[in-house]
This record gives structure tokens, sequence and C-alpha cells, in this order.
């Protein structure tokens, strides 16, 4: 398993980058959207819970996967669990955590706001998929399981036509 993600990991950098690299001048606008991490699930009531000791892991890993990659602008909600996905992340990249609101997010402002940057959000297992249809502009992906943390949504915007790839990093 170990050396089956060595060898991943330089196909998984080479679509991320390839994703992200600006066509012969063309604006793009490149979105990354994952899910937060493993949330600690002892606590029912608690509708804000941090993240396990696996879901601290899995942030790291993110924080792996994209450090050759310079986001502009990195976006959490507003719970423990998103933020804390999105730390390890921001911090390598000596960048601030923005954050907003999983109801209103892909409205005029943030589109001003991101247009020809690229952008990581962090969501939830409901919001994520959500924000990739409406950058789409098409309902091309389901909620995801709440079992599944390694989604990963790419979105390219060029000259206002979008495409997008799903890739599951685990």
């Amino acid at each position: 398993m170990k050396n089956i993600k060595h060898l991943l990991f330089p196909l998984i950098f080479f679509a991320l980058v390839l994703n992200s690299s600006p066509l012969y001048g063309q604006e793009v606008t490149t979105y990354y959207l994952i899910r937060h991490a493993e949330k600690d699930l002892s606590d029912k009531s608690n509708r804000n819970p941090h993240l396990t000791v696996a879901g601290h892991a899995r942030a790291e890993a993110w924080g792996t996967i994209f450090k050759h990659l310079n986001f502009d602008l990195i976006y959490s909600s507003p719970y423990h669990r998103t933020e804390e996905t999105a730390q390890p992340i921001a911090d390598a990249q000596q960048r601030s955590i923005m954050s907003y609101d999983p109801r209103d997010l892909y409205n005029e402002a943030f589109q001003r706001a991101t247009q020809g940057k690229r952008v990581l959000v962090v969501g939830h297992s409901n919001t994520t998929p959500k924000l990739a249809n409406a950058i789409l502009g098409e309902a091309i992906y389901p909620p995801i399981d709440e079992s599944i943390h390694g989604n990963l949504y790419i979105i390219n915007i060029v000259n206002g036509e979008a495409t997008s790839q799903l890739l599951f990093i685990e």
C-alpha cells in the first residue's frame, strides 16, 4: 500500500499542476474543493466537533498533497472541523483562512473575488458537491457519503467554460 501511495503522488501532482496552469495567457480560475477530515462523533449533541487524530493526520496529508500548489485564497466554513482541515495548508503557504457561509457561497461577490485565482474551499459532505455543481451550472455530483473524506474536486473555468475532475485520494 505504501508503495502505491508513492507511485500515485507524482501522478496526482501532475494532474493538479496540469489542471491549474495558465493556458497561453488566458485567465484561468481553478477551484480545489475538499470535504473536512474525520470529525469526532463521540458527542452526538455537539454541532461543532473538532477533528479526530485520524482527521488531523488527513489534514496534514492534504497539506502534503497541496504543498507545491500556491493558493491565492483559502476558504473554510466557520466550523472547527473545516478550519482544522484547512489550517496545515494555510500554515504551509502563509495564508489566512477566509470564512464563508456554506448556505451562500457561490454568489457574485465570491465569483468576483476568486476570478482568475487558484482557490481552495474546505466544506462539508453536502456543501462541497453542491458548490461544485453551482460552479459547473449543472447537477453532476451527489452529496458525499459520511464515510468518504478523500474526494478532491478540481474545477477550471477558462473563458466562461467550466470543466471538472473528481479525484479520490486515500
